[in-house]
Parts: structure tokens; C-alpha cells; sequence
């Protein structure tokens, strides 16, 4: 069964800087009245991290790459050669009572089938026994080491491999207005219409739709006022 009842699927050819990536999600949240994906890239190499994250591990990147804070948690991410993608889920959609686990574990395995149409066999990273003590500890342990680190250095539960090696992974952030999951794929070659497939293994009611001029111009606002700003981006 398909995560989502009916998808809308934004293909975003044009590349764009960090801080407006990062703005355009936020203001599609805003405004989203069901369930969608964006697809994007970057216009030139770019480095995200985590809203928990420290200026500090990624400021001697800042000659060479374009760096921006993200809403979302998790850790250090290099965009430039990878897909990047948001799904963005209102607070109305059914989905959104799923578990925040189960909306990632669910999207990451649409990828994994995905990927097997163009003949690479995909896997999510498990925890053995995930329901014992010591085992939780080590999943928080985990994600605790990921906030200051390269995301595609430690997967953890649920994240995407191909040949033991992490290929896909996700942070999120849920508010009363709906869920933002924020995911990278990168290290893995994809065939030409993996977008597209990847958005029907989301949804069998996929319909292509345009950025409205409304949401590019509150993109513009909070990227001017949030992302592209020093206060956001050294607030740790």
C-alpha cells in the first residue's frame, strides 16, 4: 500500500542557492493543503546541517562550499552532485498520525523499490531486536553521534545502503501545521526517471504540479529573513 492517498510532485529543474532550497520547503509546508514531494539540486556545492548543529564543525567549509542551517535535525550533509528531496505532509493527511519512524522507514523503502527498477538492490539499515533496552540505546547513541558528523559517514536504523555503503538518509521536523522530511541521495548512480518513479511508489495519484508565484514569494521572504542570515546560521 502506497504511504500517500494522492501526492502532489514538484520537479524543480532550476538549481538554486542553499538558503532558498531551504526556504522554498518551508514556505510549500506552509501552504500545503495535502502531501508532496519536491525534487531539487543545487546551484553550486553546498553543504546543510542540522538545526541542532554547531556552526563551529562546519565553518572551515564556508571558502568552498555554500553552507546553510536547516529546520530539520540531523547532521552534515555535502549537496552538490546528489538528489536532493522533500516530502512535506499537512496536518490534515492521514499520514501525518503515522509515527515519525514510520513515515521515514516507509519513504526510505519507496527508494529502495525504486532503485530495483534500475537493477541496484537497495537495503534499510536495521537494529536487531529494536524493541529491547539495549538496543534503543545504542539507535539514541546513534543519532546523538550524527549531529556534529557526516550524515553519510554513520546510517542508522532505516537509513538506505547499497553494498554496505549509506546512500540515502533523512532528517525531519514535525510542527501542529504538518511534517518536513529533508533526505539526500547521493554515492549511487541513478537511471533517468528515477524521480518520477520514486513519486509513484509514494502514491499511485501523482499529479505534477507547479510552485505557485505566493510560495516563491514567501520563499524569498524567509530565505532574506531566516536562512540566508548570520543570526541564523551561528545561532549555535
Amino acid at each position: 500500500m502506497s504511504i500517500f492517498a494522492e501526492l502532489d510532485v514538484f520537479y524543480d529543474e532550476r538549481t538554486r542557492t542553499a538558503a532558498m532550497n531551504m526556504a522554498l520547503d518551508e514556505a510549500l509546508l506552509e501552504n500545503a493543503s495535502k502531501s508532496s514531494v519536491r525534487f531539487y539540486r543545487w546551484d553550486h556545492p553546498a553543504l546543510s546541517f542540522g538545526y541542532f548543529g554547531k556552526f563551529f564543525d562546519v565553518e572551515n567549509h564556508s571558502r568552498e562550499r555554500d553552507i546553510v542551517r536547516r529546520w530539520t535535525g540531523g547532521g552534515i550533509v555535502f549537496h552538490g552532485e546528489d538528489l536532493t528531496y522533500s516530502i512535506l505532509i499537512p496536518a490534515g493527511d492521514r499520514a501525518f498520525g503515522e509515527s515519525s519512524m514510520s513515515i521515514y522507514e516507509k519513504v526510505h523503502n519507496a527508494i529502495c523499490v525504486a532503485l530495483s527498477r534500475g537493477g541496484q538492490r537497495a537495503e534499510l539499515a536495521g537494529v536487531p531486536a529494536l524493541n529491547s533496552r539495549p538496543a534503543l540505546a545504542k539507535l539514541r547513541r546513534g543519532r546523538r553521534s550524527t549531529l556534529n558528523a557526516q550524515c553519510f559517514v554513520n546510517p542508522v536504523r532505516s537509513d538506505v545502503l547499497l553494498n554496505g555503503q549509506k546512500i540515502a538518509g533523512a532528517a525531519q521536523r514535525r510542527t501542529r501545521r504538518g511534517l518536513l522530511q529533508q533526505g539526500s541521495i547521493q554515492n549511487v548512480e541513478l537511471f533517468s526517471d528515477f524521480e518520477m518513479s520514486l513519486a509513484a511508489e509514494l502514491s499511485e495519484n501523482c499529479r505534477e504540479q507547479i510552485i505557485s508565484d505566493s510560495v516563491w514569494d514567501r520563499a524569498q521572504e524567509i530565505a532574506e529573513q531566516k536562512y540566508a542570515t548570520a543570526a541564523w546560521l551561528r545561532r549555535r
